[in-house]
């Protein structure tokens, strides 16, 4: 969970109204945060990376300042027209990075912590709605040292400016070789000759984005006045990120005011807010209060969202940053933290059942106690793993690779076809622990179909240096026939397996079924895993063969 310190003090002042400190604290878990530690007035709070905008002390006492009543209701996003800020867009962009969106605020105050909250969020920014940068990034500058209008375009890697924390030039090849900041991010641009950046009407280089802005418009103590500009690879995306910037900057203080962005992809934004129905039977049926339609819309209005009675529902109004929000269950948790989960009574259900584990929950404590019997211990990986785990160092097929959306880690990319893979790749963190080494797993794999297949597996592996294929083949089969009563037979495959050593595995059937295949790994495996002895393993499918 990402955490943000804070200093009760300066949150105390950014409250209106008059609240002690203890009261900030007792009402900081009523938001959904938690306490990680408190040293006097400094206090670090876990929240929760689906409300980045509780990245800043801004965010949290806009929240607190609702959740205590002192200012309720959505905090409308006003947005000044002024035609002097102007982005245009050059064509070039199109395939690189094609979007950028911005705003102006003005006329602010700025401190050393303000800073550190506003670098703050944004790298929060940066690591969630951006995508470790590819997706989206975010650019603070100093408003008052750029000339208008600013063209977003493309360079060479020749480019030279001097960067941020920097005092003489660099190209942009020397930053991404030589500098941090280019080394964790320079793949997000991947091989291309062209890069993006953005110039102001004198030429100078104002950002070079996604990695690093200029020196020359660095934010400091000084600074009155702050362009934002967000470049993405999806125009969704970057307005999100910008509402959470816009939400964080007025609360600080600042006047916003609308940037321009022209181009054929591109628009200046609107950051509109989203309305949601919600039939307030909802409330009893999940919440079990019985409360009036003006205390529903009073519970909403104290998490600083809109909301009005139309008849039995009510029209919640949804501020652009709280992307949190997708529909009505949604909405029954924030009139339960507005009304206060301190004020929920536990009480009994009405109608009380004895619970039962199900058929599939039996058979596989079964199965596992079976395995454990033999030696093994037993482990659990995700069914998220990576292409270069699942496939490249087990010379597998990948053809038919099933990958995740929006994965938040390299290591989640995909969803695993076998568990075999991840047990190898356990051994190899297991390198340093004495052998013989006997692990298995039982889990679900999947495969393309519409929809998606899903069955449960079993897989184990055995690491010692006299480890071989009759060795696992004689403990399957006992594991199978003393559990289950059920005889297996193994057959030579027709084709190789590409993570068994040649003539070292067998298909393995059930009558004719094929259920699974058992086999020493191939050493050219065990080396991409950095595996110094032999390796044994099996995996069968247990769907079909003792649950459907």
């Amino acid at each position: 969970m990402p955490v943000v310190e804070l200093d009760l003090n300066r949150i105390k002042k950014l409250i209106s109204g008059s609240v002690t400190k203890k009261r900030i604290v007792d009402s900081l878990p009523y938001l959904g945060l938690d306490i990680e530690s408190q040293d006097g007035d400094k206090i670090r709070i876990e929240y929760s990376p689906n409300r980045p905008d509780y990245s800043t002390d801004f965010g949290i006492a806009l929240g607190l300042e609702g959740l205590l009543g002192i200012k309720k209701g959505i905090q409308k996003t006003n947005i000044k027209k002024y035609g002097k800020f102007e982005i245009k867009v050059d064509p070039s962009v199109n395939k690189i990075r094609p979007f950028v969106t911005g705003i102006i605020a003005r006329n602010g105050i700025i401190d050393d912590e303000t800073i550190k909250q506003l670098m703050n969020m944004q790298e929060d920014l940066h690591f969630g709605i951006g995508r470790k940068r590819k997706k989206s990034s975010i650019g603070l500058h100093d408003l008052d040292k750029i000339s208008f209008p600013l063209n977003y375009t493309t360079s060479t890697r020749e480019h030279s400016f001097v960067p941020l924390n920097s005092e003489s030039k660099n190209t942009i090849e020397q930053i991404l070789a030589e500098t941090e900041v280019g080394k964790n991010y320079g793949w997000v641009l991947g091989d291309s000759k062209k890069v993006p950046i953005i110039l102001d009407a004198e030429e100078k280089t104002i950002s070079f984005p996604p990695i690093i802005n200029a020196s020359v418009t660095t934010v400091t103590t000084k600074t009155k006045n702050i362009l934002v500009e967000v470049t993405s690879l999806d125009k969704d995306a970057a307005e999100d990120m910008l509402s959470v910037v816009v939400a964080i900057l007025q609360m600080a203080g600042f006047e916003i005011t609308q940037l321009t962005v022209s181009g054929k992809k591109n628009c200046t934004p609107k950051l509109n807010s989203r309305i949601i129905q919600y039939d307030t039977k909802l409330t009893e049926q999940i919440l079990g209060l019985n409360l009036t339609p003006s205390a529903i819309v009073s519970s909403l209005k104290k998490c600083r969202l809109g909301a009005i009675q139309k008849g039995n529902k009510i029209q919640c109004t949804i501020p652009r940053y709280r992307f949190d929000i997708f529909g009505p269950m949604d909405i029954v948790e924030e009139i339960a933290l507005g009304y206060g989960i301190e004020n929920i009574v536990p009480k009994l259900s009405p109608s009380q059942t004895l619970g039962e584990k199900s058929f599939m929950t039996k058979k596989l404590e079964l199965i596992s106690k079976t395995v454990v019997g033999f030696g093994f211990t037993e482990v659990l990986n995700s069914s998220l793993t990576s292409k270069k785990i699942l496939f490249d160092f087990t010379y597998r097929d990948s053809s038919q690779i099933i990958s995740v959306m929006d994965s938040k880690s390299q290591e989640h990319t995909i969803l695993r076809d076998s568990i075999l893979p991840g047990l190898v790749e356990n051994l190899s963190k297991n390198i340093h622990e004495s052998y013989p080494q006997r692990i298995f797993e039982t889990g679900t794999v999947f495969s393309k179909a519409k929809p998606i297949s899903e069955i449960t597996n079993l897989a184990g592996v055995i690491a010692y240096k006299e480890s071989n294929y009759s060795e696992m083949k004689a403990i399957l089969q006992s594991i199978l026939k003393i559990g289950f009563k059920i005889d297996i037979k193994t057959k030579t495959p027709k084709d190789n397996v590409t993570m068994f050593a040649d003539g070292r595995h067998s298909d393995i059937f059930v009558g004719e079924d094929l259920i699974g295949t058992v086999g020493e790994i191939n050493s050219d495996v065990l080396d991409n895993f950095k595996i110094r002895t032999s390796v044994v393993g099996f995996e069968i499918k247990l769907s079909g063969l003792i649950f459907d």
